[in-house]
């Protein structure tokens, strides 16, 4: 795995664990290539999830991501959690 991949997995997991006190069957979801429908599954199935830990922001594409991974899910809403560098706790 690499390195980029695994400080995604890393924040992806800790959202997620902190996502389970109002979702307790809040998990990662598999990846499924172009037809990705978010990085986390097990909440509301209105939302979709888009969760980035990247040095540099970049809110519009990540943005353009979480819409086309909600169109896939058929959900209504798409989230993006984004890492600011400096801070650990995703509340």
């Amino acid at each position: 795995m690499s390195k980029e991949r695994a400080k995604g997995t890393s924040f992806e997991t800790f959202v997620v664990n902190f996502l389970k006190q109002f979702y307790p069957f809040a998990e990662r979801r598999t990846l499924h290539g172009v037809n990705d429908k978010g990085d986390i599954a097990g909440t509301d199935p209105r939302l979709v999830w888009e969760c980035k830990n990247q040095k540099i922001l970049n809110f519009s594409t990540w943005l353009h991501e979480a819409e086309t991974e909600r169109i896939n899910a058929g959900a209504e809403i798409g989230i993006v959690v984004a890492k600011r560098r400096g801070y650990g706790n995703p509340s």
